[in-house]
């Protein structure tokens, strides 16, 4: 997702896998500054640039398959075995033991010790954070607490803490919300562990999380149903940046209802001259998704997807052209830190650029960058500045680029200048009087590496922490 709370003041906010980078020396160093044109974002003054099909023409092999799904299968076991953000719920207890509850609970719903600003840019008074940490009601848990489970009912937010109160660290701030995390997508299965004290929000263990989500956007169900659900074959899995349902009246909760790339729904195995609400389902693919029941409980209905939307009978194959194509789909998405403003943040791009060939990878930036199941180039303090652009010589399309805070996409180079594709709040570069300028880019963007800045002193080169590569 993002950064660590303590970068919440860089110009830019926002994966890790395996195999050393294969060497790929320049023979002239491109210029740091390409031009600026008149649209103010450095080194796009070629409009082709902004196209997938210009970087897959000079990709080389483009289409060849990198990483196959069995290697895939194998490289996703290993992140759910090694790496402890990630969540097994198949591997979970019956009950989870109260510290390690409380543990959990406590790690993310920290008490601000920091001034906190409304989005009309008032004080959060005292009295509301009080009430916030109140509302974990954490006395109510037993010294064991049994397991629940359930299905996203619709995209919804992870939470800090069991509120939607938007909060920022400056008055005036509106777009980094100090208690947005994540998002979770229809489908996704979790486990349910604890209620708020009002009853209106749940802490569960998300595969990729674990944070408090509105339990309105939950519909619990047997564990053996939920976890089923999403291994469940034949099934589509959505391609595209983002896929609606149809329309329909008879089953409101799954009209229009949005899927995020990379989601994996099964199909419902109707009739081939059946409707599906109302509608004759021969053009669309119809598919089950999770609803709540008369009992409230879970049930899976009927939808339809239309068969011209950006769905696939499977994962897509891990090549360069598939990571540009994937990446390209969500050109000019407003950034949203953790998922918020219907969008996503740097390390949710390129996570679900990845998930939508099968690749799963860490929800936050640092967690991708450090993760013990992928390999990684790391880059300490004490690294030259030649160490580190030795090896942006020798990145590949696909490889991914940290910084603290953020992440981008190799996408190639144009005229020996390594270009990126990475979701940014920000964006500067030095002008030519040495000023730092920023583009304001805050969207899914296309930009050179080399000129970026992490501040006056620093480029984005200078403070490369880790540069990760997904193959076998």
């Amino acid at each position: 997702m993002r950064a660590d709370r303590t970068l919440l003041g860089l110009v830019l906010l926002c994966l890790a896998a395996p195999g050393a980078l294969a060497a790929q020396t320049a023979q002239v160093p491109p210029p740091l500054n390409p031009g600026v044109p008149a649209h103010g974002v450095i080194g796009m003054e070629d409009p082709r640039r902004l196209t997938a099909e210009f970087w897959i023409d000079q990709a080389g092999d483009a289409e060849r398959v990198v990483m196959s799904p069995e290697a895939i299968d194998a490289q996703n076991r290993k992140l759910f075995r090694l790496d402890p953000t990630m969540n097994d719920l198949a591997a979970l207890p019956e009950s989870l033991d109260r510290k390690q509850v409380l543990h959990d609970i406590d790690k993310l719903s920290t008490r601000p010790n920091s001034p906190l600003y409304d989005v009309e840019g008032r004080p959060v008074p005292t009295a509301t954070i009080d009430a916030l940490v109140q509302a974990l009601d954490r006395a109510a848990l037993a010294e064991r607490t049994p397991l629940r489970y359930g299905l996203v009912l619709r995209r919804t937010a992870l939470r800090s803490f069991p509120t939607s109160l938007r909060v920022f660290s400056t008055a005036g701030e509106t777009d980094i919300d100090r208690f947005q995390e994540s998002a979770l997508f229809p489908g996704t299965p979790v486990a349910i562990v604890h209620r708020s004290a009002d009853q209106e929000w749940l802490w569960v263990v998300s595969p990729r999380y674990r944070a408090w989500v509105a339990a309105a956007d939950i519909v619990e169900g047997d564990r053996q149903a939920v976890l089923g659900y999403a291994a469940r074959s034949p099934h589509r899995v959505i391609t595209g940046a983002k896929v609606s349902t149809v329309f329909t009246r008879e089953q409101p909760a799954l009209s229009e209802l949005q899927l995020d790339m990379g989601v994996r729904v099964p199909l419902a195995g109707v009739a081939a001259d059946a409707l599906v609400n109302g509608q004759h389902s021969y053009a669309s693919w119809a598919v089950e998704l999770p609803v709540r029941g008369p009992s409230g409980s879970l049930l899976l209905a009927p939808a339809l997807i239309q068969k011209n939307h950006d769905t696939s009978d499977a994962h897509l194959s891990l090549t360069r052209a598939n990571l540009i194509r994937q990446a390209f789909k969500f050109l000019g998405e407003r950034y949203g830190w953790g998922h918020s403003y219907n969008g996503r943040d740097c390390s949710g791009f390129v996570s679900e650029v990845y998930r939508s060939m099968g690749v799963e990878l860490p929800r936050n930036t640092r967690d991708q960058a450090f993760s013990p199941a992928l390999e990684h180039v790391r880059f300490d303090g004490n690294a030259s500045a030649a160490a580190r652009r030795k090896a942006v010589d020798k990145l590949e399309v696909g490889d991914l680029i940290y910084i603290p805070g953020h992440v981008m996409m190799m996408i190639g180079r144009d005229g020996g200048v390594p270009y990126v594709i990475h979701d940014t709040n920000g964006g500067s570069y030095l002008g030519a009087d040495g000023k730092l300028r920023s583009m304001q880019l805050n969207s899914v963007s296309v930009t050179p590496l080399l000129p970026l800045r992490f501040s006056r002193e620093h480029s984005y080169v200078d403070r490369i922490t880790s540069i990760v590569r997904i193959r076998p």
